[in-house]
């Protein structure tokens, strides 16, 4: 007769805290399933939020078999306008608390900006902006009240400058990154800190949709692609400590550091010109 997996769950306590769970969204693949497994592996309790819910079941399964967690999934649509209110009402249901929040859920739109579709613009803002800061709005009270809590906010590379073909993509996560950074001060001191998540070029199904639109982008040496593993163990540890931003790799330090010293004038122009060298503002 086979065994079944015991399921620990007892809470974890960092610096005499209670953690509670850790809500990540967007966790059905890509740096969400690796953040997933990430926390995991440090005994976390889990609560996962995606659309797909086949994916969330195979990764809930997952963690349960290899690291014995405590793992629930919420399967919803946090572009629609009650998403975030409906992953708040779920959470309250279970009568626990949530001390880790993991915004990662976002998506991208690649191409000139004229020829995108209006809706899918305005949703990319509503997943990427407004859940995301909604989701903050409503959990971080709370955190305050208890005197602990994460909050990690999935930035991108793209937030330190302006990227003609990814021109609302890269403003939304502009946004992340000043929002992390302005409530990382509001908060100093009150147990609660905020982690804006900077990756470049990560091998996941975003990065593939990138690559698929461009000959260019699919030349991109493999060694300048993170491997989302990586890029997952490096944020836990950042948020873990309360550094307020991270940025991953060598490359991508240089990258970010060289858009942040450099006129705007000058930045436009070398963007715009290696947006014009790929396939994605041509025709």
């Amino acid at each position: 007769m086979a065994t079944r997996t015991k399921i620990k769950l007892e809470p974890l306590r960092i610096d005499g805290h209670d953690v509670g769970r850790v809500l990540i969204t967007g966790a059905s693949a890509g740096i969400g399933a690796e953040l997933a497994r990430e926390f995991a592996r440090h005994g976390h309790r889990l609560t996962l939020v995606a659309r797909r819910k086949d994916k969330l079941a195979e990764l809930a399964t997952e963690l349960n078999r290899e690291f014995h967690v405590d793992v629930k999934v919420i399967v919803g649509d946090l572009a629609k306008a009650t998403g975030a209110a409906a992953v708040l009402k779920a959470v309250q249901a279970e009568r626990e608390h949530v001390g880790i929040l993991v915004n990662n859920a976002g998506v991208i739109d690649v191409g000139a900006f004229a020829a995108a579709d209006t809706a899918k613009l305005v949703g990319l803002v509503d997943l990427n902006v407004r859940a995301l800061t909604e989701l903050t709005s409503l959990f971080v009270p709370a955190m305050l009240k208890r005197g602990f809590g994460r909050v990690l906010n999935v930035a991108s590379l793209a937030a330190f400058q302006p990227v003609p073909s990814m021109a609302v993509y890269a403003a939304s996560k502009a946004y992340v990154l000043a929002m992390t950074e302005a409530l990382s001060e509001e908060l100093k001191g009150s147990g609660v800190t905020v982690t804006a998540l900077c990756p470049g070029l990560t091998d996941t199904n975003m990065v593939a949709e990138i690559k698929a639109g461009s000959t260019v982008a699919a030349k991109v040496p493999r060694q300048l692609v993170s491997d989302p593993a990586d890029v997952a163990a490096e944020a836990y540890r950042a948020l873990m400590s309360g550094q307020v931003v991270l940025v991953p790799g060598l490359p991508n330090q240089i990258t970010a550091a060289w858009a942040q010293v450099t006129p705007r004038w000058l930045t436009r122009y070398v963007t715009g010109f290696a947006a014009r060298r790929t396939d994605w503002l041509k025709g």
